[in-house]
């Protein structure tokens, strides 16, 4: 094998290298990007839940201090409902959470 033959060799060796290289960055930058939006889709779950606790809260001074109540009931519809959307919110982030535990690696 001649000298040129070998330097042709070892450059299409390096551009198929080159061409798997950039396949393989491709697929990775992918899936960074796909695990980047479901961690953002957490993060903007965790807010709502965060926004819920604080109306629960809210809610529950106001019953003590503006009506004037000694307690107050889980099941009062003003409480139930915000208890169902935090639960709801819970139950979307767990379920954010499974699907990026449980993505394949690239």
């Amino acid at each position: 094998m001649t000298f040129s033959e070998r330097m042709k060799d070892l450059l299409e060796q390096g551009w198929d290298a080159t061409k798997d290289f950039a396949v393989k960055a491709g697929a990775k930058a992918q899936d960074l990007g796909e695990r980047g939006l479901i961690m953002w889709d957490i993060k903007q779950l965790e807010n709502q839940a965060q926004k819920q606790i604080a109306k629960l809260g809210s809610e529950a001074y106001a019953a003590f201090t503006e009506h004037n109540q000694e307690t107050i009931e889980r099941d009062a519809i003003e409480f139930r409902t915000i208890l169902e959307e935090i639960a709801s919110l819970k139950e979307q982030i767990e379920k954010k959470e499974l699907e990026l535990k449980n993505r394949p690696a690239v």
